[in-house]
């Protein structure tokens, strides 16, 4: 899989999580490593989910899961991501042909407790065991702002 970027000075991580068979089953987990230099910075945090557009629903349930590198988790939360709009049932991600991209920001200005290694888990939270549809699902993080 090739991976097109522009340069960013902001842009600390970006990265995806390809699923077999373009299924995400329940009990998988995607997870994403990286560290964080400067925790006084502010940081954007996005989804990137990958996607066929016969995905059957118009939107995803995820639950994450912000580990510090002792592997505590100081952050949880169950997130819903919108795919298609709910009333015409177009694909609100940007592609060529049947597979479809959307960046989705969760965090803005978000902040780091302290400088170190932190992963993020992700699991689908649909209530079906096997989820088709979903190719690949990404996390990007960027700085928001410089301390001067």
């Amino acid at each position: 899989m090739a991976i097109i970027t522009a340069c960013n000075q902001n842009k600390i991580y970006d990265t995806y999580v390809d699923l077999e068979n373009s299924v995400w089953h329940e009990d998988t987990l995607t997870s994403y490593n990286f560290s964080i230099d400067d925790a006084r910075l502010d940081y954007d945090i996005s989804y990137n989910v990958r996607y066929a557009d016969v995905y059957p629903y118009y939107n995803i349930y995820v639950k994450y899961y912000l580990e510090d590198s002792t592997s505590t988790i100081i952050k949880s939360e169950l997130q819903e991501i919108i795919l298609f709009d709910k009333k015409s049932g177009a694909p609100l991600g940007d592609g060529l042909g049947d597979i479809l991209d959307r960046q989705v920001l969760i965090f803005e200005n978000f902040k780091f407790p302290a400088d170190g290694n932190y992963t993020f888990k992700i699991k689908q939270f649909m209530r079906t065991e096997n989820l088709p549809g979903i190719i690949s699902f990404g996390l990007r993080i960027d700085k928001t702002k410089e301390i001067k």
